[in-house]
């Protein structure tokens, strides 16, 4: 049949339509309220069309039709034929997975915190969603050093023998019969709210109910009880000091993103959960054949959103366009209202500009010119006053002050270049003083590039804090060079006056004139290029370490004695065949061989006396 004659025979009612090419296959899923009028603008008005729907006309051999009762219908049918067939001509999302939550069990009598990637409704808590997953697992780490409450899956029905967890002092043990009070079901609960209260960011709530309960410890006498407590306040404000807060007042938002040139586009989304980053998600899309940015958007937004996620009441959105049957899909699905609108208040404009930069880099990166993107990100990060495209970076290894060796490699243009690698070993600095390492080779580094005429880095990356940047600019003040530095150090290991570790996801960079730290976002590509080229010179700073220990303790005993070369030692030792015979030789049999006599024999019986045992 005529195409023609089949649009005119469509249905004049709610649906979706699936244009066909060649050989039956579905080239395009759409959704209209009116299907007829909609099918009749592809093939009578194709001249309005835009280049990609135009081209996919002239692939279609036919089409068909499903009817539904409403708008919301066909949207929710339409993501469904789109997520199962992709077809060739609509906006394909590659990114099939669910993104993982925290569950907490509230509805068990001793409720756990389990990662899911369902959210299910059973009348449990769900957090989330984090992506990329590294901070969740981060958080939960933290969680289960910090707050004592149990981790397993097992049936609580019949109680049974504690495991090393309680040993540990990481869980109450509800599993035990005598555990089991009401004061014990109390103390559980107390610690499930603060765990809710920390993954919401609830900090002055927390803090106070803490508060409260050391309190109380206190004045029962419950002295170690009460010292836990302390001992978690502690570690909780410390954890707080780097998380990535934006403003409370913001609330639960996800924020979307739009950067484009031509007919390609990234989009950025940033989850936003009680006014702190929790995840964020990018995805490039080409081909777009001069369709609208509304088109795009609204197309973006059935797809993602048809995922099993767990939605705020607000989509921060960076267009101003219509979507009703989208906010009322949501909602339903939801149980809760979902409204998409445009940034109000300069905070969710921040954010708004937030996920659109994040876009343009997301953008450069797939494009393949992330590098210009980042370099500039991390000047302005810096507060350099150039663009650091050649960076150079210091390490020092030592071990108890023995052997200390210093590395500078050169990094240009996110390219190491192994041809401007420096190896260094101290010579002027005896004892434990990595500052005066940092200072000797800085000073040495400098003098010698100035002395052959070769190129300067911009920026000079020293892999410590902040006594490490002090040297190095003590020695560059030295030699009146101006060249500038900052120092990156690892996220901290542990809070001061605790001894369990507590691990965190921020590295640290130390400036000139500046007292405390920058704390680096994890997710940002400047983060990681400059943690690339510092676990670089501290790669080569170890590997040149290792190799000047293992140098030395191969190093033959006899090549300390004089008069004892080459040659002599190759005769010694293929005639007696190890250090240990030539020691317990007599001096007669060593002065009896060619080439020796009594005096040298003499040297090489007192020098192996006091050499180390073979």
């Amino acid at each position: 049949m005529d195409l023609i004659k089949k649009v005119q025979q469509a249905p004049a009612s709610p649906g979706i339509y699936l244009m066909k090419g060649a050989k039956e296959r579905v080239i395009y899923v759409g959704k209209a309220k009116n299907l007829r009028k909609r099918l009749r603008s592809y093939f009578q008005g194709s001249g309005t069309l835009d280049d990609r729907k135009a081209r996919m006309v002239r692939e279609v051999r036919g089409f068909e039709c499903i009817v539904t009762g409403n708008e919301l219908e066909a949207l929710i049918l339409e993501a469904s034929f789109i997520k199962r067939l992709k077809p060739s001509y609509n906006i394909i999302l590659r990114d099939d997975k669910n993104y993982p939550y925290l569950k907490m069990t509230v509805r068990e009598e001793w409720p756990r915190l389990e990662v899911v990637r369902r959210v299910e409704k059973d009348g449990s808590l769900y957090f989330g969603p984090y992506v990329p997953a590294g901070a969740m697992w981060e958080m939960l780490k933290f969680i289960r050093r910090t707050f004592p409450f149990r981790i397993c899956r097992y049936s609580m029905d019949k109680p049974f023998r504690p495991c090393v967890q309680h040993q540990m002092g990481r869980c109450p043990a509800p599993c035990s019969e005598s555990l089991r009070s009401p004061r014990h079901r109390e103390e559980y609960r107390e610690t499930v709210n603060e765990v809710i209260a920390f993954i919401q960011g609830e900090k002055k709530e927390l803090l106070e109910s803490l508060r409260n309960r050391m309190q109380k410890y206190s004045e029962e006498m419950r002295y170690e009880e009460a010292a836990g407590i302390r001992d978690r306040l502690r570690a909780l404000e410390k954890a707080w000091e780097s998380q990535r807060v934006i403003a409370p007042e913001l609330g639960d938002l996800d924020v979307i993103g739009i950067y484009r040139e031509g007919e390609e586009a990234s989009l950025f989304v940033l989850f936003i959960r009680n006014g702190a980053v929790i995840g964020q998600k990018d995805f490039f899309i080409k081909e777009l054949g001069g369709m609208e940015d509304s088109e795009l958007l609204e197309s973006f937004i059935n797809q993602f959103y048809s995922k099993e996620l767990l939605l705020p009441r607000k989509i921060v959105i960076p267009l101003k366009t219509a979507l009703p049957a989208q906010q009322k899909w949501l909602s339903e699905r939801e149980g809760h209202p979902v409204r998409f609108v445009q940034a109000r208040g300069d905070r969710e404009r921040e954010v708004l500009k937030m996920a659109g930069e994040n876009a343009c880099y997301s953008f450069s990166r797939h494009k393949g010119s992330d590098l210009n993107e980042t370099l500039l990100r991390i000047k302005d990060l810096l507060d350099l006053k150039k663009v650091p495209r050649r960076i150079g970076a210091m390490d020092i290894s030592t071990i108890a002050g023995a052997e200390s060796v210093g590395a500078l490699i050169m990094c240009e243009d996110g390219k190491f270049m192994k041809d401007d690698y420096r190896l260094f070993r101290i010579r002027a600095v005896p004892g434990m003083d990595d500052f005066a390492r940092i200072e000797e080779v800085m000073g040495r580094y400098v003098e010698n590039i100035s002395g052959k005429g070769e190129e300067l880095p911009q920026l000079f990356l020293i892999d410590g804090g902040r006594g490490q940047l002090r040297a190095a600019l003590s020695a560059l003040g030295r030699l009146n060079v101006d060249v500038e530095v900052v120092a990156i150090a690892k996220a901290r290991d542990e809070v001061p006056g605790r001894k369990s570790a507590v691990r965190s996801e921020f590295e640290r960079v130390y400036l000139p004139g500046r007292r405390s730290p920058l704390h680096l976002d994890p997710f940002a590509p400047s983060t990681h290029l400059l943690k690339r080229i510092r676990d670089e010179v501290h790669r080569v700073a170890v590997g040149y370490h290792r190799k000047i220990r293992a140098q030395r303790t191969l190093e033959s005993p006899l090549e300390k004695i004089a008069g004892i070369g080459r040659t002599r030692r190759l005769l010694l030792l293929k005639h007696f065949g190890s250090i240990e015979a030539i020691r317990k030789a007599a001096i007669d049999d060593i002065a009896s061989l060619k080439g020796m006599n009594r005096k040298v024999a003499e040297k090489v019986k007192e020098g192996l006396a006091r050499g180390p045992k073979a």
